[in-house]
């Protein structure tokens, strides 16, 4: 077993795989809309400027954050896209009601990526006001909506690359000491 392997997505940090081969699944939540498209422009925007084409990204919408595990799961079982991202925002209000949402919807997706064989991102606000979620919606703080673009790429990058030591380590004729450039991934 090499211990020194590059993960797909190379050690630096500030290097963004390109995203030409990939198709990413993007599902949006339409309550608090303003924000919601806010982060679905800049992960689109982010997608885009590093390869993707406008046809390999697909746009789901679901009536809120709590929907987003059941879409993100049923899109993970079509086995469409290379990587899902899902966008909403919650913001609290004055009862509990914040709570339980945010709760369960970090719980959902969490075992939706756990379940999955591609990666599902969570790009979800939970703010305390309408103020910091435009704050992180392009506003003063960027737009979360990219960061999730970008945690996409890379995580797609990454299993790529790991299919790919999964064939290599089905094929009985291929040789670790073949020409094999582990950084052009």
């Amino acid at each position: 077993m090499q211990t020194n392997k590059s993960n797909g997505t190379n050690n630096d940090f500030n290097l963004i795989p390109s995203a030409e081969n990939f198709s990413f699944g993007i599902v949006v939540a339409e309550w608090n809309k303003e924000i919601t498209e806010a982060l679905y422009e800049g992960a689109c925007n982010t997608l885009i400027q590093y390869g993707a084409t406008e046809e390999a990204i697909e746009k789901y919408s679901v009536p809120g954050a709590f929907e987003l595990s059941y879409a993100a799961k049923a899109l993970v079982e079509n086995r469409l896209f290379d990587a899902i991202i899902v966008l909403a925002c919650v913001i609290k209000g004055e009862t509990p009601h914040f709570d339980y949402i945010c709760q369960a919807v970090a719980n959902g997706i969490t075992q939706v990526n756990i379940d999955a064989d591609i990666p599902v991102i969570f790009g979800v606000l939970t703010t305390n006001n309408l103020e910091q979620a435009q704050d992180r919606a392009g506003g003063k703080f960027g737009n979360k909506g990219s960061e999730a673009a970008i945690s996409a790429i890379k995580m797609a990058a990454l299993n790529d690359h790991l299919l790919d030591e999964e064939f290599f380590e089905e094929d009985d004729d291929f040789d670790e000491d073949d020409d094999f450039d582990d950084d052009a991934f």
